[in-house]
């Protein structure tokens, strides 16, 4: 038996083709730095648009992501950015494809390539991921475009009945199948199983959701033959309920998290890259940086992969006006440098008075270094 499943392993049938997944999964987890999540369907940017009266046409969301992407110094901070369908066909303003404008920059594009969750059949309230059918052939496509890295997104909703076993593994089967068919044309599949901070549940409840959904679907990656050392992790960390009535502790989420980490995830897995799942951009760095402090082995870079916890100070001072853009790449630079010294374990509370931001003001919280 055992003769057989190293046959049948990945590295096994194409040693050369993992060595080069296996290189571009590190340089995404390279010390001090992460990944920016700017893959936003045009539905979720025209909502946070529109809450600060930005009109969303085409050109204004280019305009924006190339904000980000050509921010002076981020490269030193950020290692990849995860681009949506519109974006990753996009040129910027002086025409260059904006893939080329991260390679230039040395930063690594990626590529949203789920189509959304949508409603489980005979499951209510309940979702699944879907996007499998034509997915290898958008794959060749979007590689030929710069990308070299993909991002599949599951969601799993928490209530006293939910989840049910059934959302938990089909979920779970999709991401196992997504991931084999990026690894199969050459490209790095970021695996995100998120279990959401939506309701009035405890931490307790979070972290035995956590524990049933990475248990699944790392028994599905290694199931669809998916090679660990050629892929990244991004799951929710372990918090209580954003109406939960008692939040827990930085000290708690630390351990919880980290706890659940290591129940579930081999050390072949070069890194763990956390989604923000709707934390405030300082408490999501705060989190992290007391991930990365606890004590103990961790076999896993642990880093981030944030959306609104990068990008929202930034949005909030560009407010679509272009003369605003210094200033909106400023915020950015700032919250991307935060994040990369939480990556290290190295945030203090100092760091968020060196920009002057209300958005960060407002969302600092002075457990920073607990």
């Amino acid at each position: 038996m055992l003769h057989r499943l190293k046959e049948n392993s990945p590295e096994v049938r194409n040693p050369m083709k993992n060595q080069v997944l296996e290189g571009v999964a590190k340089a995404l987890v390279e010390e001090g730095k992460g990944i920016l999540a700017a893959d936003e369907t045009v539905g979720t940017i025209t909502k946070r648009f529109e809450q600060l009266n930005i009109s969303s046409t085409p050109e204004s969301r280019r305009d924006f992501r190339q904000l980000l992407f050509t921010t002076p110094g981020a490269a030193s901070f950020i290692s990849g950015v995860i681009l949506y369908d519109e974006t990753i066909r996009q040129r910027s303003s002086d025409g260059v494809p904006l893939p080329d404008l991260l390679i230039k920059q040395g930063i690594i594009p990626g590529i949203k390539v789920d189509l959304g969750a949508k409603a489980l059949a005979s499951s209510e309230g309940e979702t699944v991921t879907e996007g499998l059918d034509g997915l290898r052939d958008r794959l060749v496509e979007y590689r030929t475009m710069g990308a070299r890295f993909a991002k599949w997104r599951a969601v799993v909703r928490i209530t006293d009945q939910l989840p049910s076993r059934t959302c938990i593994e089909v979920n779970a089967h999709a991401l196992g199948r997504y991931a084999s068919l990026c690894q199969e044309q050459g490209l790095v599949p970021i695996v995100e199983p998120e279990v959401l901070m939506d309701g009035p549940h405890d931490i307790e409840r979070c972290g035995e959701v956590t524990d049933r959904v990475l248990y699944a679907v790392l028994g599905q990656l290694y199931q669809q033959k998916v090679s660990l050392g050629a892929m990244l992790l991004k799951p929710n960390m372990v918090v209580a309920g954003s109406l939960c009535e008692t939040q827990a502790s930085i000290t708690e989420v630390s351990h919880a998290t980290i706890r659940c980490l290591k129940r579930h995830v081999p050390a072949a897995v070069p890194g763990v890259v956390f989604l923000s799942g709707g934390q405030r951009d300082v408490i999501a760095t705060i989190h992290l940086n007391a991930i990365n402090k606890m004590a103990g082995s961790k076999p896993w870079k642990i880093t981030f992969s944030y959306g609104r916890a990068l990008q929202d100070p930034a949005l909030a001072i560009w407010g679509g006006d272009n003369e605003n853009w210094l200033a909106a790449q400023e915020a950015y630079y700032h919250r991307a440098k935060c994040n990369s010294a939480a990556s290290l374990a190295k945030y203090t509370a100092a760091m968020e008075t060196e920009f002057r931001c209300e958005p960060a003001r407002t969302y600092y919280s002075d457990q920073a270094d607990d």
